[in-house]
């Protein structure tokens, strides 16, 4: 499982409600699922559990349809109640052993960890994979706090067994020096949804990416 999951976490597209004028997040990650992305996180900070499992069932069923995966950002709840294939959470969410009690059999929780030592506790308690950053500036998320780089990408891998992704400030001509630190994958932001051509945006990162995760 855990090779197959390194493959399909080797990029996750973030949404974010700031997409550009005229544009819906939906519209946005349905281009990114026609250009191979493997994976979409919904991410919806400011948003009622209403407007976010609204959109999470869209969401789901384009997923589906692609042979994509889907993560809730924070909220399991609505991960579970959408069926979706799992949930990312922070140090102040819902933490991951009290999220297995909960969740049925494999459905997969990602943790941020923005250390070796939170990145081990999280693989302890059953996280599934963790996310670092940012590993680079980010302007995308206000709350991201200053930049790791991939030194802290390479230590967080060497630490634990499970798939490490990098995010925070990731483009098409940083993504591949992410994966040479050890990360199986990126997460990314606005590199695809305020991309002019999300769809060419999403091919464009991938290419660098697919042999390298042949590699690993």
């Amino acid at each position: 499982m855990t090779a197959e999951l390194r493959e399909r976490l080797r990029l996750i597209v973030v949404t974010d409600p700031d997409c550009g004028p005229g544009r819906e997040v939906a519209h946005v990650a349905r281009a990114a699922l026609r250009g191979g992305a493997p994976a979409l996180q919904l991410r919806m900070k400011d948003a009622s559990a209403r407007e976010t499992t609204e959109l999470a069932r869209i969401l789901v069923a384009e997923t589906r349809a692609a042979g994509a995966l889907l993560f809730v950002n924070d909220r399991v709840d609505v991960a579970l109640a959408v069926g979706a294939d799992g949930a990312h959470v922070g140090q102040d969410d819902l933490p991951v052993a009290a999220a297995r009690r909960i969740a049925p059999p494999g459905f997969l929780l990602g943790v941020s960890a923005e250390t070796p030592e939170l990145a081990r506790a999280a693989e302890a308690e059953g996280a599934d994979y963790v996310g670092v950053g940012p590993v680079y500036v980010t302007g995308s998320k206000a709350d991201a706090g200053d930049a790791v780089g991939t030194e802290r990408v390479a230590r967080v891998a060497a630490a634990v067994r499970i798939p490490v992704v990098g995010i925070g400030g990731i483009t098409i001509g940083n993504a591949a020096a992410v994966l040479h630190a050890g990360a199986a994958g990126v997460a990314v932001i606005g590199a695809v949804m305020r991309a002019d051509d999300p769809h060419a945006a999403t091919r464009s990162l991938l290419a660098p990416l697919a042999p390298l995760t042949a590699r690993g």
